[in-house]
């Protein structure tokens, strides 16, 4: 196993961004997806076994877990994707239920873009059209909250991916909290455009700040 899928895992665990369920992928040689198995993440060890999945897969290898779909649907869509995860961040997900956006309020806030993405369809995504369905409408974006569902993000790395699970729900607290005091005013686009210049440098700190965590 990819010993960071590993610490991947325990390290969202640690985080409180998944507990039952969950999972990560990362890209690998010659178009396949090397993914943590259908257990929870905090009990992952380098020596757990993923499996491979093809990108031109038509079935799942034995083993996968179903919302694999996700992961081959996204990777095929966006070649710049290294890693996706998979999370369950709580306060993301219940603004999403709400019908309350997720907008840059902090420069970190500022990595997802303008607007964190949602999709509306609560049904788990476990088949190739409904995996395809949620990569049209990540777009080019790096996070989506799947309504009623988690969440999910992407990266260059499994670093990148995982730091900005954390990012999110960072972000979703500081949305929830500035509307309950009151009326949220996003950092200016110009604001934003300064952070995301730095996105991947910080995240490199946010992922090893979170790998300390487990």
């Amino acid at each position: 196993m990819n010993a960071e899928l590993a610490d991947a895992g325990r390290a969202l665990a640690a985080a409180g961004l998944v507990t039952a369920f969950g999972h990560v992928s990362v890209r690998t040689a010659g178009d396949l997806l090397l993914m943590t198995p259908p257990v929870p993440l905090g009990t992952l060890r380098a020596g757990t076994r993923c499996a491979e999945v093809p990108l031109d897969a038509t079935d799942l290898p034995p083993g996968t877990p179903r919302e694999a779909w996700i992961h081959v649907e996204i990777a095929r869509a966006r070649p710049g994707v290294g890693a996706i995860c998979r999370a369950q961040p709580p306060t993301a997900t219940a603004l999403a239920s709400a019908g309350v956006p997720i907008v840059p309020l902090h420069g970190q806030g500022a990595f997802l873009g303008p607007e964190v993405p949602v999709l509306g369809d609560a049904v788990l995504v476990r088949d190739r059209a409904r995996g395809r369905a949620l990569a049209e409408r990540l777009g080019d974006a790096p996070a989506l909250i799947m309504r009623g569902n988690g969440a999910v993000t992407v990266g260059a790395t499994v670093g990148e991916a995982v730091a900005l699970m954390w990012v999110l729900e960072a972000s979703a607290r500081m949305n929830a909290t500035g509307a309950a005091a009151g009326t949220p005013v996003p950092i200016t686009p110009a604001e934003q455009e300064a952070w995301r210049a730095v996105r991947s440098e910080l995240c490199g700190r946010i992922w090893s700040y979170l790998r300390e965590l487990s």
